[in-house]
């Protein structure tokens, strides 16, 4: 037979021998059990605790007591205080301003004439009043003689009264041509120079006190109702119900904290922005270590409100749907729970019902969840 024929056949033999042996020797398979694989999640464990529950808030500073600077008499200024310019320092009693008083002294002057005058013509008519009543008891004088002197001294006593509280205006105004500073602080502007004419009732500029400052915080309804206040509360708060507040302001890198309290609770609810404002008052420390705190300044608040017991906290990426949490028993298999859900907040809800302590409350994100599910738990 030719040998290119004869080696492809067995070549050909060879293999399939080759494969009919190992069909026929083939391992048997052994079926296994199943064993489902469980996902692994992060888990808390929940305790409850004592919670307060604070607002945040923001606002500006704006001083207690502001007042503008108003003559109450014109006149040329003919000298200011070095104190009178935009940040001025001053104290209670400090003169910011004189008028030329020239022209006041000149009133005062004829204001003391006149009373002298008046009081010379008074004593002259009271004198005769008395010598023509007892001329008419001797009816030496006449009814109408009588009468004309009680006249002259009603009259006579009448100008001594306008003529004295002449002079009292006069010495008041007198008195008016020096401006001095109602408390102590600091001049937030001013409008005014050396040699102006400034006439009454003209404003020349604004100070304000440096004992107090206010924050107005805008609150919403629904954080009022964390405050624990009376739905009822407007205008000042009772002392004994103040919620404590902290203010939080930055000064370039510098943080500082101020702790004060809600004073008061203004009276209607602004139309744009539905909010209810509050005041809040700080005190102002005179030492250099204080905080700084300047008029102007944007801070935030942190209002503690109401304490609430038996709470829970947990970080919010526990909330599922319909307020409900996954909650892993002993078996480690989750169960979905219904909550009762006090706040939310901004990392955090409040919780104060459906959990009892030292449940595992999964906190992990979880795209598809079956009820009975087995998982790994991890405590975070």
């Amino acid at each position: 037979m030719n040998r290119k024929i004869l080696y492809p056949i067995l070549v050909l033999a060879l293999g399939l021998g080759v494969a009919v042996v190992i069909a026929v020797n083939k391992p048997a398979l052994v079926p296994q059990p199943y064993v489902p694989m469980a996902t692994t999640v992060r888990v808390t464990k929940v305790q409850a605790a004592v919670e307060y529950l604070s607002v945040s808030s923001q606002g500006t500073v704006q001083p207690r007591s502001q007042s503008e600077l108003i003559p109450e008499v014109s006149g040329r200024v003919v000298w200011t205080s070095h104190s009178l310019v935009g940040g001025g320092v001053f104290r209670q009693g400090d003169t910011l301003l004189r008028i030329d008083d020239a022209d006041y002294r000149t009133l005062v002057q004829r204001g003391e004439a006149t009373v002298k005058r008046s009081q010379v013509q008074y004593d002259h008519a009271s004198d005769e009043l008395k010598r023509l009543k007892s001329l008419h008891q001797r009816q030496l004088a006449s009814q109408q003689q009588l009468d004309n002197a009680r006249r002259t001294a009603q009259v006579a006593e009448a100008n001594l009264s306008e003529s004295r509280a002449s002079l009292e205006q006069a010495q008041r105004d007198l008195t008016r041509t020096e401006l001095y500073a109602p408390f102590d602080g600091l001049v937030r502007n001013e409008q005014v120079d050396l040699g102006q004419f400034i006439t009454r009732g003209q404003s020349i500029g604004t100070i304000y006190a440096t004992d107090y400052v206010e924050v107005r915080l805008p609150i919403s309804a629904t954080q009022l109702a964390y405050l624990g206040l009376p739905v009822s509360t407007r205008g000042q708060i009772s002392e004994n119900l103040r919620p404590p507040v902290t203010i939080i302001s930055d000064f370039g890198d510098r943080r500082s904290l101020r702790e004060g309290q809600l004073m008061r609770l203004e009276a209607e609810i602004d139309e744009r922005s539905r909010m209810i404002y509050g005041v809040t008052r700080l005190r102002m420390e005179e030492n250099e270590d204080s905080p700084i705190l300047s008029v102007g300044m944007f801070v935030q608040a942190k209002i503690r409100g109401r304490k609430v017991e038996d709470v829970i906290r947990l970080p919010r990426s526990a909330m599922r749907d319909d307020n409900r949490v996954l909650v892993v028993d002993a078996e480690n298999r989750l169960h979905f729970r219904q909550v009762s859900l006090l706040r939310l907040e901004h990392d955090d809800v409040l919780i104060d019902g459906g959990l009892a302590d030292g449940e595992l409350v999964c906190v992990s994100p979880m795209q598809a969840v079956v009820d009975g599910m087995l998982v790994s738990p991890v405590t975070q």
